[in-house]
């Protein structure tokens, strides 16, 4: 495992606060994923399950289905408009990027050989003009683990 790198400091107070206001649970991606769920009538989730690799967002421990709600900027999500570099402290920030990525591939890997169903969402499939697309995968993922128990 890499050394913990030291953030460098804030450029300005805003950012600062920012930074500050970035929680770890209970984010509004997750909350959507949440409220999507109980509407298709799958309640019954643990959050943060901790016995579980990477403290899933969301998890049905008795049928081995593990929900990572992606943070398009804090994953680096490929492609994604949302997933910008900050212009200052460019290696500090790109080191913190790959680490993140190598952790989620790491944690992916550990879930899958302990036999979890992983569902990665990312935060920009969670925009209104994407949401019902991410609604249906999101239904066709949790189905199929579901019935196939």
């Amino acid at each position: 495992m890499s050394a913990k790198l030291t953030a460098p400091p804030a450029s300005s107070e805003a950012v600062r606060k920012s930074m500050q206001g970035n929680k770890r649970r209970d984010t509004k991606p997750e909350l959507i994923v949440r409220k999507m769920l109980r509407e298709m009538g799958y309640p019954g989730y643990r959050l943060d399950w901790k016995r579980a690799h990477g403290h899933p967002d969301i998890a049905y421990p008795g049928r081995k289905i593990a929900i990572y709600v992606m943070g398009c900027f804090w994953h680096q999500h490929e492609g994604c408009k949302y997933a910008s570099t900050p212009k200052r402290n460019v290696e500090y920030w790109n080191a913190k990027f790959e680490r993140n990525k190598q952790r989620d591939r790491e944690v992916r890997a550990a879930m899958k050989a302990d036999g979890w169903h992983v569902v990665e969402i990312w935060e920009c499939e969670l925009k209104k003009d994407s949401l019902e697309q991410t609604r249906e995968r999101l239904r066709q993922e949790i189905s199929y683990a579901f019935i196939s128990l």
